[in-house]
Order: C-alpha cells, then sequence, then structure tokens
C-alpha cells in the first residue's frame, strides 16, 4: 500500500504555519500529522519577513519563556500593589530593617540604592524625616569620592554636606556597586529601635497565624 497522500488544503495549511514562523512540534501539535509528513511540506519554506522577529526568539525557547514570564510578573505585581497605604509602608520599613538594619543600634547599611531610597520613603510614615538621618559611605580607593557623596545625597535626599563620614577603605571594587555602600543612622533612634522591634514581632505573629480566604492573593 503506497502512501497516503495528503490534501491541497491539508499542505496549504502546513506551509501557511511554517511562513508565519512555528515551529515543526508546533505544526505537528495544531494539524494532527506525523513529524516526518510536517518536515516533508516544510522543506524550503521561507519564514515570511513580518514573521522573522517571531521565529527567531521561537528558536530561543528559554529566552522567550523569560520574556513571557517577565510580563506575566509585571502585570500580577501591579495587581497586587497598587499604591501602597501607611500601613504598608510601616510594614516596608520595619522588613527592610529587620533584614538589613543593625541590631545593637538605630542604623541600616547597603549597597543598593533602591532599598536605601525605599527605606527613607517608608521612615516618613513612622514620622521619622530625613533632618533625622545621619549619612555615612563607605567606598574603595579607587573610587571616585566625590562622586559617591553626590550620588548617595541624592539617593537619600540629603546635600552633600550632610554626610557625616566617608570610610575609605584600601583596594578596588572587584565588581561590586560602583559607588560604595551607604550606611543610614537615626538621630535619637533609641526608639525607633523599640518600635522597629515590636513591628517586627506584630508581622512575626501576623505572618504565623490563620490565613482568611479573603487575605490570599491568586499570582495566576
Amino acid at each position: 500500500m503506497g502512501k497516503k497522500i495528503l490534501a491541497k488544503e491539508k499542505i496549504d495549511k502546513i506551509i501557511f504555519l511554517r511562513k508565519r514562523g512555528h515551529s515543526l512540534p508546533e505544526i505537528r501539535r495544531m494539524t494532527g500529522h506525523a513529524n516526518g509528513t510536517v518536515f516533508k511540506y516544510i522543506q524550503g519554506v521561507k519564514i515570511l519577513p513580518e514573521f522573522q522577529d517571531y521565529w527567531k526568539n521561537r528558536r530561543k525557547p528559554s529566552v522567550w519563556r523569560c520574556k513571557e514570564q517577565k510580563e506575566e510578573a509585571i502585570k500580577n505585581a501591579r495587581r497586587m500593589i497598587n499604591n501602597l497605604t501607611g500601613r504598608e509602608k510601616i510594614i516596608v520599613a520595619a522588613s527592610l530593617y529587620w533584614a538589613e538594619g543593625s541590631k545593637g543600634d538605630s542604623s541600616l547599611s547597603n549597597t543598593d540604592p533602591e532599598l536605601i531610597k525605599t527605606f527613607v520613603k517608608c521612615l516618613e510614615e513612622i514620622g521619622i524625616g530625613r533632618d533625622r538621618i545621619s549619612l555615612n559611605i563607605r567606598i574603595f580607593s579607587d573610587l571616585d569620592r566625590e562622586k559617591c557623596c553626590k550620588f548617595w545625597a541624592k539617593t537619600v535626599g540629603l546635600p552633600v554636606g550632610e554626610i557625616k563620614y566617608v570610610d575609605v577603605r584600601p583596594g578596588k571594587k572587584n565588581g561590586k556597586l560602583p559607588y560604595g555602600m551607604c550606611r543610614l543612622r537615626i538621630i535619637k533612634g533609641a526608639y525607633f529601635l523599640k518600635l522597629i522591634n515590636e513591628l517586627k514581632n506584630c508581622i512575626v505573629k501576623d505572618a504565623l497565624g490563620p490565613l482568611r480566604s479573603m487575605d490570599r492573593i491568586k499570582v495566576s
């Protein structure tokens, strides 16, 4: 018995899908034909110019998948967090201090400018303005001192002249953040430290308590 010959409209559909950048496995799934059959009819078929980018990305599934996941993450993040309330900003401040703050005094150090900026902004909800913040930085000797001071002063929202101390360490940055490390200290921060610890305790108790169905957020 000879091989079954596909009807012209079925062959045309295979070619149609191929021209639009679909891979062999995709065409097989979409048409129900075997790999060998699909392979036979896509030989020599050129991808249309307007589908070249799609085709190239589909040939790099990890890149394509990463892009899709990024877009999905952005959509879900925006759905989960719209505008933070004052209460939520307080929770952010407490959580950041819990992770990155000093346990012995009211100071926080980090190399991430976004973390520093967020922490300073959220402190306002606890009643701590920039006038209560003391700023120090630590850099390596191969970094531009003036440039680093301007960077961190702008990040925190303070004049460069408000930087209390610049700790210059010997050596090179070796891939670290090119502006060194920023250290914030809360002036007269004894009460702040007690408050942060109690906020942490409240977060722990709430997190370990029963989760109501209305509190659950569906990711996807």
